[in-house]
C-alpha cells in the first residue's frame, strides 16, 4: 500500500490546521487536492464573485505547485456553485483561461446551498509529472 503524503502550499498551513485537513494528498503518482475557495490571506471570503473564483484558482495553482504540478496535470475537476444560473457565465470565463487547451480534464459542476460563506469551490485530481 502506498503511504499518503500531505502537501501544503507556503503560508497557508494555519487554515488547514484550523479545520483539520490537508491541502492535498499525494498517493503514488496521483494528487488529490482538497476543495479550494476564494479566501483572502486571513481566510475570509472575497466578496466579489469573479475575484473569489480567481482567488480559488490561484490557491489551487499554489497547491499544485507545492507538489511539483500544474493545471496541465489535472485529470478531473469538480466545482461547487451556490447560484449556478447566475454565476456560470463569470465562472466559465475564468475556467476557460485555466483550461485553454484540449484535451480538457473531466469536469463535474454541482449546485449547492452552502459553502461556509463562500460562493465557489474547486477540487481536483492530478497525475503528477514523472520525476524520473
Amino acid at each position: 500500500m502506498t503511504k499518503r503524503e500531505a502537501i501544503f502550499p507556503p503560508n497557508r498551513h494555519a487554515l488547514y490546521e484550523k479545520h483539520g485537513y490537508s491541502a492535498a494528498i499525494r498517493s503514488g503518482d496521483l494528487l488529490f487536492v482538497s476543495g479550494q475557495v476564494g479566501s483572502r490571506d486571513d481566510g475570509s471570503a472575497e466578496p466579489d464573485y469573479a475575484k473569489q473564483v480567481q482567488l480559488a484558482f490561484n490557491n489551487l495553482k499554489a497547491v499544485l505547485a507545492a507538489a511539483g504540478a500544474s493545471f496541465d496535470d489535472i485529470i478531473d475537476v469538480t466545482t461547487f456553485h451556490t447560484d449556478p444560473e447566475q454565476q456560470f457565465e463569470t465562472f466559465m470565463g475564468i475556467k476557460e483561461q485555466a483550461f485553454s487547451e484540449k484535451p480538457y480534464p473531466s469536469w463535474t459542476a454541482v449546485g449547492v446551498n452552502w459553502l461556509a460563506g463562500f460562493d465557489f469551490e474547486i477540487k481536483v485530481i492530478a497525475r503528477l509529472p514523472d520525476a524520473g
